[in-house]
């Protein structure tokens, strides 16, 4: 017996093993220097994805039934330890706790991954073991890309990671998508073409973005990786770091959907 959560826990592990070892090459000068995210260091990416870690741990052990609900305060608690770490401990902790994790997620057999669902707090009700890594595996992936954007402007996201990755943008969409008064009030149908994974879908922009069939009469039509579709919808395909794949026809341009795609 299978399990849907073995790709994006795969990707997890592949995914740690790529990043530990290219972090602990760099130097404190570059562990302290800039990231892909514009607020923070690469030390500061690291801590963010040790504290989610040691945060999504807490909460699979819960609901694997080996853990008690932590205190109302323990999210603000992990994060204020590693706020206050030097950057060469957040770099040095986020290798020990993401390999925790990604461990603890390897440990479960095939009826654990099927049966457990978990809270993961910010969705209305609790989902099950394959969308909560697939979660994990959204903000390992565009993290570490953020790592590895400041030294490589071709840097792409992990192509194991970008089937799980197009699972979670529908949860995602209504917040990623901000397109203001960006069309001055016209509304704008987008169909969407991935290649790996091979997708075609449709954007209905009015003062939101929601994901819907692709249009049969679209205004415009972007076609593009499925890397490339998770980067540009999480604020990451700026004009430096846009392959020349990338093609955007019709009533649009990249330029306007980058706007309303700013990221985090």
């Amino acid at each position: 017996m299978t399990s849907t959560a073995d790709q994006p826990i795969n990707a997890l592990r592949t995914g740690h093993d790529e990043l530990a070892a290219l972090v602990k090459g760099l130097s404190l000068e570059q562990i302290s220097g800039p990231s892909g995210a514009a607020d923070w260091t690469i030390a500061q990416v690291l801590s963010h994805l040790g504290s989610g870690a040691e945060i999504g741990l807490a909460g699979l052990e819960v609901a694997l039934g080996t853990g008690e609900k932590p205190a109302a305060d323990f999210n603000r608690t992990v994060w204020d330890r590693w706020d206050a770490m030097e950057p060469a401990d957040q770099a040095a902790g986020f290798v020990t706790a993401n390999e925790k994790f990604v461990v603890r997620y390897e440990s479960l057999d095939d009826t654990t991954r099927n049966e457990t669902t978990v809270d993961l707090g910010f969705l209305p009700a609790p989902v099950d073991l394959a969308t909560a890594a697939s979660f994990r595996l959204n903000e390992f992936a565009l993290h570490s890309w953020d790592v590895r954007v400041a030294g490589d402007p071709s840097a792409v996201l992990a192509q194991d990671a970008a089937e799980p990755l197009m699972a979670v943008v529908p949860y995602l969409i209504g917040w990623l998508g901000k397109p203001g008064d960006l069309l001055g009030g016209a509304t704008k149908k987008v169909t969407i073409q991935t290649t790996a994974p091979d997708r075609t879908f449709g954007l209905a922009i009015t003062e939101k973005v929601a994901l819907v069939d692709a249009p049969d009469e679209p205004d415009a039509t972007v076609s593009l990786s499925g890397e490339s579709w998770l980067r540009l919808a999480t604020g990451r395909l700026g004009p430096e770091n846009t392959p020349g794949e990338v093609r955007v026809t019709g009533d649009i341009t990249i330029g306007q959907l980058r706007q309303m795609f700013p990221g985090y």
